[in-house]
C-alpha cells in the first residue's frame, strides 16, 4: 500500500524549499548525528556497544546449512545460533523453524493473543525523516488534540470493550510536551487496564513522571541502527541523534517502567543486521533489567512515493516469517507484536505460530475514531477540518469485534488485560 503524504515542494516556502534542498544535498550542513544535544541525558551503558559489535562483525553469508541444523537441534539458542537462524542458508528450513517457534510460544504463551488499539492524538513533528508521513516538511494536515477530544477518543475505543490503549504522538515536544502526554495517560487510566506510549524518547525523569502518570511501558523504534544510514534517511531534528535514541528503553527502565518495546523498520537499511540488532538489543536490556517486560515488533516498510531517494531493501513475507520465527526460538519469553501495516491472512498465521500481540480496529489519523468506529463494515472519512492526516496506510483493517471473532475462531484465546491493579 502506497503513503501518500510525501513531500510537495510546491507549497513549501521559498526559504523552507532552500534549507530542505540543503540538507539532502549538503552533508556538512547537518548536524553530527552521533553528537548528543544539551537537553539530552548522557547514561553509562555498555549495551550499544555490545550490540553493534555484533551487527558490523555479522557476515550472513558464511553460514551454511550445518549451522542452521545445530541451530535448530540445540536446546538453547545461542547468538550464534540466532545468526544461523536469520541468515539467508535458513530459508529453506522455514517450516521447521515455524514449528520450533510455535512449540516456544505454547510453552510460553499458550494459545493466547493480546489486542490493543493505537491512538494517535497529534501528528506534529519537529524531524526531517525521509522516509515518514509525519515529517516537518510534508504538507499535511496537522493537528492536536485537546484533553476533551482526546478523553472523547478514549471513550469511543473503550465502549468497543479495548483494555488496552498505545499513545502515539509525532515527534515534536513543542507541540506535545511531557506534561500533554502526560495528562493524555491520566485519562487512560480512567478508561483502560493498560496504558503503553510511542511518543520521541525523552530523559529518565521526565520517563518516570509519565509512568506516574499512568503509562506502563514505552516502546520505540530505532528505525535502523546502521548509523551511517541512519544519519541518512534523518536529516533533521531530535530524532537524528543516533545514540541517545537507542538508549530510550533503558532510560524508559530506569524510570520505572514496567516494560519496553523495540523495533527497526525493516528494509531501511540491511534487514538481516536490523534483526539481528534489534534482538541483541532485547537480550543485553533482559539480562541486565530481568525484571522487566520485552517485547518486539517487526514492522516492514511500505512502498512509498519517494523510493528513489530511500532505496529500500524489500523484505518478502517469507523473509519476515523467518525473523519472527527466529526471534521466538532466540528470546522464548519476549512478547511479539506484528503491526497493521500487514495483511490479514499474515497475521492470522503468524499469531499461530510466534506472534503474541496484534493491533486491532486500527487509525493512524487524528481525530477519527468516532467516524470509523460509527461503522465497522464501512470505510469512511474525516471532515478535513476536524481530523489530521495519517501517517501511513494500514493493510489488516479489521474492527476489534471482527479481530476478537477471528482469533476465537482460530482456536486462540484473545486476551484484553491480563494485570490487576490493587
Amino acid at each position: 500500500m502506497e503513503n501518500n503524504f510525501f513531500i510537495d515542494s510546491k507549497k513549501l516556502s521559498k526559504s523552507a524549499l532552500e534549507k530542505k534542498h540543503k540538507l539532502e544535498s549538503e552533508p556538512s550542513s547537518r548536524r553530527n548525528h552521533m553528537e548528543y544535544l544539551d537537553d539530552m541525558e548522557i547514561i553509562e551503558s555498555d549495551v550499544c556497544k555490545n550490540v553493534i559489535k555484533h551487527m558490523e562483525s555479522y557476515d550472513y553469508s558464511k553460514y551454511t546449512a550445518k549451522d542452521v541444523r545445530t541451530a535448530l537441534d540445540s536446546n538453547t539458542c545461542t547468538i550464534e545460533n540466532f545468526k544461523a537462524l536469520i541468515s539467508p542458508a535458513a530459508e529453506p528450513f522455514i517450516e521447521e523453524m515455524a514449528h520450533k517457534a510455535k512449540l516456544e510460544t505454547s510453552k510460553h504463551f499458550g494459545n493466547t493473543v493480546y489486542l490493543f488499539t493505537p491512538l494517535y492524538i497529534a501528528n506534529y513533528c519537529e524531524n526531517y525523516c525521509v522516509y515518514c508521513g509525519f515529517n516537518c516538511y510534508n504538507q499535511i494536515k496537522r493537528m492536536k488534540l485537546d484533553l476533551n477530544q482526546i478523553e472523547h477518543e478514549m471513550q469511543i475505543i473503550s465502549q468497543s470493550g479495548m483494555e488496552e490503549i498505545l499513545i502515539l504522538t509525532g515527534e515534536s515536544r513543542s507541540h506535545s510536551d511531557v506534561v500533554y502526554i502526560g495528562e493524555a495517560c491520566k485519562l487512560a487510566r480512567k478508561y483502560f487496564k493498560m496504558v503503553g506510549l510511542e511518543i520521541y524518547p525523552v530523559n529518565t525523569d521526565e520517563y518516570k513522571y509519565l509512568h506516574e502518570c499512568g503509562a506502563d511501558y514505552v516502546t520505540v523504534f530505532q528505525e535502523t541502527y546502521d548509523d551511517k544510514n541512519y544519519e541518512k534517511l534523518h536529516l533533521f531534528g531530535h530524532k537524528r541523534v543516533w545514540p541517545y535514541r537507542f538508549d530510550s528503553q533503558e532510560r524508559a527502565l530506569m524510570g520505572g517502567m514496567r516494560g519496553v518495546g523495540f523495533s527497526a523498520l525493516l528494509g531501511l537499511s540491511d534487514f538481516r543486521k536490523d534483526a539481528l540488532a534489534t534482538a541483541l538489543h532485547v537480550y543485553y536490556l533482559q539480562r541486565k533489567y530481568p525484571h522487566a517486560e520485552m517485547s518486539l515488533s517487526c514492522p516492514r516498510l511500505r512502498p512509498i512515493i519517494n523510493n528513489d531517494k530511500i532505496n529500500p531493501l524489500d523484505v518478502g513475507e517469507r523473509q519476515l516469517c523467518q525473523i519472527l520465527c527466529a526471534y521466538r526460538i532466540f528470546l522464548p519469553f519476549v512478547g511479539i507484536t506484528v503491526s497493521s501495516r500487514e495483511s490479514a491472512e499474515f497475521r492470522d498465521g503468524i499469531v499461530k505460530i510466534a506472534a503474541t500481540k496484534v493491533s486491532a480496529g486500527v487509525s493512524t489519523g487524528i481525530g477519527d475514531h468516532e467516524v470509523k468506529y460509527s461503522d465497522n463494515n464501512k470505510e469512511h472519512t474525516c471532515n478535513e477540518q476536524e481530523c489530521g492526516d495519517e501517517q501511513f496506510e494500514i493493510n489488516d483493517s479489521r474492527s476489534f469485534e471482527s479481530m476478537y471473532r477471528d482469533m476465537s475462531e482460530k482456536g486462540l484465546q484473545p486476551v484484553l488485560n491480563d494485570y490487576v491493579y490493587v
